[in-house]
């Protein structure tokens, strides 16, 4: 496997929370670089080291509601 993505959101508590496309990998974190680091920490646990793909992608997801 060449790479992961993650889905990332804004918590509703505060800092984000991200899951894995086609894996049961969640994890989250208060600020993007502790988030980073908790994604890191979750493939690594995820994947025996043979097996873990090399490049993680995170895809922030970002709604936003307006009124017209």
């Amino acid at each position: 496997m060449v790479q992961i993505v993650f889905e990332v959101a804004e918590s509703v508590d505060g800092g984000f929370e991200a899951s894995a496309l086609g894996h049961r990998i969640h994890t989250q974190g208060d600020t993007w670089d502790d988030l980073k680091l908790m994604v890191q920490d979750a493939v690594r646990c995820h994947f025996a080291e043979g097996e873990r793909p090399t490049l993680i992608r995170l895809l922030l997801i970002r709604e936003e509601v307006m009124s017209a």
